[in-house]
């Protein structure tokens, strides 16, 4: 077992190699650990991720404010305050916070981070989907 005290987390530099878009303030909650990353991120509106995979997977916990998800070749998804998302190994996705809304969310993030490229405002602005996340 690790215990983290709050006075020895990595504070806002976040996950070196982060790539986003928009105004973004992540908050390294756990450094890698057995290949495994806790970031706490808090995103304005419209700011988002750029396409990533992780090895692993990666476990998304929101919570506060409404954001968006898609996984490739998907549709645009809403994500509110209380879902969690699993992003399977592989998966290659994008979220952030929504046009109108701030978003926090959780990210525990599975083996390595594979970044790729931004999200352009069309794959942004699609209409989202309300329906199962």
């Amino acid at each position: 077992m690790k215990i983290i005290p709050s006075t020895e987390h990595a504070g806002i530099a976040g996950k070196v190699g982060s790539q986003f878009s928009g105004a973004v303030y992540p908050y390294m909650t756990m450094p890698s650990t057995d290949g495994v990353v806790i970031n706490t991120v808090n995103f304005t509106p419209c700011a988002r991720t750029y396409w990533h995979s992780h090895e692993g997977g990666q476990i998304l916990i929101v919570l506060a404010g409404r954001g968006l998800i898609q996984a490739e070749g998907g549709p645009v998804r809403i994500l509110r305050a209380g879902d969690t998302v699993w992003a399977p190994p592989g998966e290659r996705h994008w979220h952030g916070g929504s046009e109108d809304s701030f978003m926090t969310h959780t990210a525990i993030s599975l083996g390595v981070t594979s970044w790729a490229e931004e999200v352009t405002d069309e794959q942004f602005s699609a209409t989202p989907s309300d329906g199962e996340k």
